[in-house]
């Protein structure tokens, strides 16, 4: 249960969507009884007559960032700058008057502290710190970052999702992004969301299931691999996250009463479990979350979720089953793949209930 080879599965590399559904949610969704494992196959557009009144749903409603950039140093070399931290540079462009991130760069030599990067007629950045393969990057620009942003940056697609030509792919920016996405900071969808569309939420609105949304900025480090044999070593990293309090009463309240939490996605499992007592009940709060939750895990208030299907031997992979079960999950995986589904951010999903 604890070693990381436990939760390796063999997958087809064609059963890793490239693209979304034609129709979002026409996605084909295979709901799993957790007490049982049992599955059934179903849409993503019947997903209101799975739920009752008695439920609630809970969406992560951050906005990915086009924060992939390209470039040159001073000197001429090319480089490729992944922005980490958008919302942190955000903070501090607020506070001191200079956006300052965490970056993740690409270049024929490792560029050091002091070395200059210029990304168009726009936006300049100097290396102030490298460290672990993270660099520390100090922005500089004539206009409004996000304006700049929305103009030269590309969408930062996960790596088995390949691309010619990656900023000329304005469609990603659309596909990438959840309907309700609303609070820019992410650099990485929360994409079991990505298959709910108006006409979808308007459905479960009108079956009398309230939906509310939390913020977690999704972070690189979803896509880190776990290194270490035992995954009880392994090391979350954190990411930023914000709960109002008029979500956490709602929870509280619907909780309390005897309904069912539905979390939209693991993002939205995580800050939920993260911000919940002993007690039971959901803080209204804010700050970084790096909770890591394996079996062995006990839930303290989500009831069922929505989901994708993850990475072989993933700390999501690993979330799932502690949800569910590990063999269930497996089980279910093999399923999915002798069926046909497609894996990952722009593929099929899961109702674990």
């Amino acid at each position: 249960m604890y070693a990381l080879q436990d939760y390796h599965f063999d997958l087809p590399e064609e059963l890793i969507a490239q693209t979304p559904a034609a129709e979002r949610d026409h996605a084909r969704m295979m709901v799993m009884d957790r007490r049982t494992g049992g599955v059934d196959h179903r849409r993503f557009v019947d997903l209101p007559d799975l739920l009752s009144p008695r439920d609630l749903l809970v969406v992560n409603n951050t906005r990915v960032v086009p924060a992939r950039l390209f470039g040159h140093k001073a000197t001429g070399g090319k480089v490729e700058v992944l922005i980490l931290d958008y919302a942190g540079g955000l903070e501090q462009l607020e506070a001191k008057g200079v956006f300052i991130s965490e970056c993740l760069i690409k270049a024929s030599k490792s560029p050091r502290p002091g070395t200059h990067l210029v990304f168009g007629d726009m936006l300049t950045a100097d290396v102030l710190d490298s460290r672990d393969g993270v660099h520390t990057l100090q922005f500089s620009s004539q206009v409004p970052l996000e304006a700049v942003l929305d103009n030269i940056g590309a969408v930062p697609l996960p790596p088995y999702i390949k691309r010619a030509d990656p900023a000329a792919n304005l469609k990603d920016r659309h596909d990438y992004q959840t309907v309700y996405a609303a609070h820019a900071g992410a650099v990485a969808a929360p994409t079991a969301g990505l298959h709910f569309t108006g006409d979808l939420m308007q459905a479960i609105e009108a079956r009398g299931i309230p939906i509310v949304a939390l913020t977690l900025h999704v972070g690189y480090g979803t896509f880190v691999p776990v290194r270490v044999d035992d995954i009880r070593d392994h090391r979350m990293h954190a990411e930023r996250f914000r709960i109002p309090s008029a979500v956490a009463e709602t929870v509280n309240r619907h909780k309390a009463g005897g309904g069912r939490i539905v979390a939209v996605g693991t993002t939205s499992v995580r800050t939920l479990e993260y911000a919940t007592g002993a007690d039971g009940r959901l803080r209204a709060t804010e700050g970084q979350n790096d909770l890591y939750i394996y079996p062995g895990y006990r839930f303290r208030m989500v009831d069922a979720m929505i989901t994708n299907f993850h990475l072989p031997q993933s700390t999501l992979l690993m979330l799932v089953s502690a949800f569910a079960g590990r063999e269930a999950i497996l089980d279910g995986y093999r399923e999915a793949v002798n069926q046909g589904y497609r894996f990952f951010s722009y593929g099929d999903g899961m109702l674990i209930a």
